[in-house]
């Protein structure tokens, strides 16, 4: 098949020349037939098996210098005077690259190493997903678990010694094992929606902050109130009354709530006779509003389309104001509580959930978060669908999947976040899930639309080991491979290129291209946003509540994320400002282009594309292109699949760079990883096709060989270096030059190339 030109992108104007493809195949309905390969044969591959890295000082690539020599040395992480970013100490910009990091259940020297090894390729923020609460039986609600805090103790100093700061998350509510002399909850299945009401776990909880913070913590001498190498507290994990678990919610816990409510009521309206008179005479079955016994709406009610004049649309209003309003008060007094009764100086994130309605419910949700200083929410993509007994957690044989890449299914992309304007936005979660195997494409584009949007933070999900993962079981014991798992090749492996030119602001931030304003009445009143987010999935829990109310807004284009910023005010009823998208999304050639000019999407064929002066590269299915130019380098690429960096290490343009890196990222796979095409119906009865898992493989890790030529603009590079996993000068490679470029062909089984 004969290649054809396709682009010129010039940093001077940041767009894409006219231009075809060969075989418009990369479309909806063709997607699952588009194998790893791009064909029926399996492609070429190496072993990728690293050694311990042992830190060896020989290694060319090692980002540790990006940190501070111990976190927090200037003072606590901060608000920008625009209160919409963060600063170190001493005022300075912070930009985190993060992961969330499990060793801390291993042991202390596994953590300095982890440490060591995370802080090398670029990472300087790690998230404790813990749990505070005691775990044995018998143990009193207010007590805490005392192994999980020596653990979070020893957590801090190792990180806080490589300069990685810390976002500490001390509950999760799902996860919690209930034990029956707690008497909470008095007659719900688990605590999920029950922290942000009942008055007696409050009292627990305030007890567990209190022991968590203020004891001095041996292993550095500071109480971790006091630890300016904690940036961020996250009151809870995952739980929210606006979810679909409000309906788990029984008898007495109900009974308390609804009491709670009654009483909002009176004193909203004044008495019950003019609840009854504002609700026109609407009542539920079964309860007794003139006695004081008010039923709520189950959250699929929440969910349809209701006027909101009506009797059952003021219902619909009341019950969410109420049920917004009790998140933010307790938001409010838990911020309250940890500055004037503990003394913690941290930033504070009040939640990361979602709701079962992104259009409607959304707002609310985020709301309730301004009664602190940080918005979060958590986001994944898996490239559509996995099915198996242990999906949630496990990739096994016989397991169902579809392998969709991000870059042909962009409404999906993790970053497409409403911010609310003047907080910091943080994703504490995400992750490219297996068996997906598009996943070089991740830190790329996290990396670039991090910079574009202004995102604060996204925490990589989930480290388990401190160095490399090879493809093992999921939990130690079952054949099976893990599935929430970042420290492999086409992940953290990618993690150097990108986290550098990300925190060393190589790509441009964009303005806000649009400026949402809404009034409290809109949000209680659940009305239709002029964007909105797509729904995110969480496989732990969505498969049970989930419902089908896909609809999207469309006043604005949904993938206008990807132009720049989307910015919402709460309790404001000024006009919104929108940017004319037409010049930067042109729907006929499924091209997205950023505000800066820096970034061109295409959605169609699966590509994009980075042009700065110090940072230029490429993502996607590149083997249907002849070449790809960009200002400063041109790359011509056989692989089918591929993501390539190149980026200045000494902050210098690439064409006068005198150390650059070059990055290549393709396919990993476990060895003998087998999988076949599959059509079969899904738990809710729908057709899908994709692929049928035969053998989940074994290790090593097997990566796709490159086959790919870079041409530099840059005459003054005089050497080429491959490095090894660990950053250690394996060989040189052959440079060509001429008066005013250099090139090479990028070595077929490498991930960095060093050029000086």
């Amino acid at each position: 098949m004969n290649k054809i030109n396709y682009l010129t992108v010039t940093l001077l104007i940041g767009l894409m020349t006219s231009c075809q493809f060969q075989n418009n195949q990369f479309v909806e309905e063709e997607l699952i037939t588009i194998s790893e390969a791009g064909n029926s044969t399996k492609p070429a591959s190496w072993d990728f098996d690293p050694t311990v890295d042992n830190y060896d000082n020989n290694s060319l690539l090692d980002l540790r210098y990006l940190n501070e020599k111990v976190a927090g040395e200037t003072g606590f992480i901060r608000l920008s005077p625009n209160r919409k970013d963060f600063v170190k100490g001493d005022g300075t910009s912070m930009r985190f690259w993060a992961v969330n990091s499990d060793v801390w259940k291993k042991g202390y020297q596994e953590l300095k190493d982890n440490a060591r090894f995370l802080a090398k390729r670029g990472v300087n923020m790690v998230r404790w997903h813990g749990q505070i609460i005691a775990k044995t039986d018998n143990n009193a609600l207010k007590n805490i678990d005392e192994q999980a805090r020596q653990q979070l103790w020893q957590y801090v100093a190792a990180m806080k010694k490589e300069g990685i700061y810390l976002t500490i998350s001390p509950y999760y509510a799902n996860a919690v094992k209930n034990q029956e002399n707690w008497q909470i909850p008095r007659d719900s299945e688990k605590l999920s929606g029950l922290l942000f009401f009942d008055p007696e776990l409050q009292k627990a909880y305030k007890n567990w902050l209190k022991e968590l913070l203020i004891p001095v913590n041996p292993y550095t001498g500071i109480p971790l109130k006091d630890e300016a190498a904690i940036a961020i507290i996250q009151l809870q994990n995952e739980d929210s009354l606006l979810f679909w678990t409000f309906k788990n919610l029984k008898g007495r816990d109900l009974e308390l709530l609804s009491n709670q409510y009654r009483d909002w009521l009176i004193n909203k309206y004044g008495s019950l006779e003019e609840v009854i008179k504002e609700w026109k005479n609407v009542s539920i079955k079964g309860e007794n509003i003139k006695a004081g016994k008010i039923k709520f709406y189950s959250i699929w009610h929440l969910t349809k389309e209701q006027n909101p004049n009506s009797g059952t649309g003021k219902r619909y209003a009341d019950q969410i104001q109420f049920l917004t309003e009790t998140m933010y008060n307790f938001n409010q007094e838990m911020k309250r509580f940890l500055r004037e009764e503990i003394g913690a100086k941290q930033l504070i994130n009040a939640g990361n959930w979602k709701t079962a309605d992104p259009i409607k419910l959304n707002d609310a949700e985020r709301y309730s978060y301004t009664a602190t200083e940080v918005i979060g929410v958590n986001r994944y993509y898996n490239g559509g669908i996995h099915e198996g007994k242990y999906s949630d957690w496990a990739i096994v044989n016989g397991d169902k999947f579809t392998n969709r890449s991000v870059l042909l299914n962009p409404s999906s992309f993790p970053l497409n976040l409403k911010q609310v304007a003047n907080y910091p936005m943080i994703i504490p979660e995400s992750s490219w899930v297996p068996p997906l195997g598009y996943q070089s494409e991740a830190p790329f584009l996290v990396s670039i639309f991090q910079s574009l949007t202004g995102i604060d933070g996204f925490y990589w999900f989930a480290m388990k080991e401190p160095q490399w993962r090879e493809p093992s079981s999921a939990n130690g014991y079952r054949p099976s491979l893990g599935k929430w798992v970042i420290n492999t090749p086409e992940l953290l492996g990618n993690f150097p290129a990108a986290a550098l030119m990300y925190r060393q602001g190589y790509i441009k931030q964009g303005e806000a291209i649009i400026k949402q304003n809404r009034t409290l009445k809109d949000l209680w009143n659940r009305q239709i946003p002029i964007i909105s987010e797509t729904r995110s999935f969480d496989p732990n829990r969505d498969q049970n509540y989930q419902d089908d109310n896909n609809q999207t807004t469309r006043k604005i284009h949904p993938l206008a994320f990807l132009v720049g910023s989307v910015e919402v005010t709460y309790g404001n009823n000024k006009k919104d400002k929108i940017v004319d998208l037409k010049q930067y999304i042109d729907e006929k050639n499924k091209i997205i282009r950023s505000v800066t000019g820096e970034i061109t999407w295409n959605y169609g064929e699966g590509i994009c594309f980075l042009n700065t002066a110090k940072a230029q590269g490429v993502t996607g299915f590149l083997n249907k292109l002849e070449e790809i130019k960009l200002k400063d380098i041109t790359i011509k690429s056989n692989n089918h699949y591929a993501t390539i960096m190149v980026v200045s290490m000494d902050n210098k343009p690439i064409k006068q760079s005198e150390k650059i890196l070059l990055q290549v990222g393709t396919i990993a796979r476990s060895t003998d990883w087998k999988k076949q095409a599959s059509t079969w119906k899904d738990k809710k009865g729908n057709l899908q096709q994709g692929f049928e898992i035969i053998n989940y493989g074994k290790a090593p890790w097997r990566l796709e060989n490159n086959d790919i030529q870079i041409t530099l603009n840059n005459p003054k590079l005089t050497k080429a270096i491959i490095l090894d996993a660990n950053g250690l000068p394996k060989q040189t490679v052959e440079l060509n030059k001429n008066r005013s470029q250099t090139y090479l062909q990028f070595p077929t089984n490498a991930k960095y190339v060093i050029l000086e």
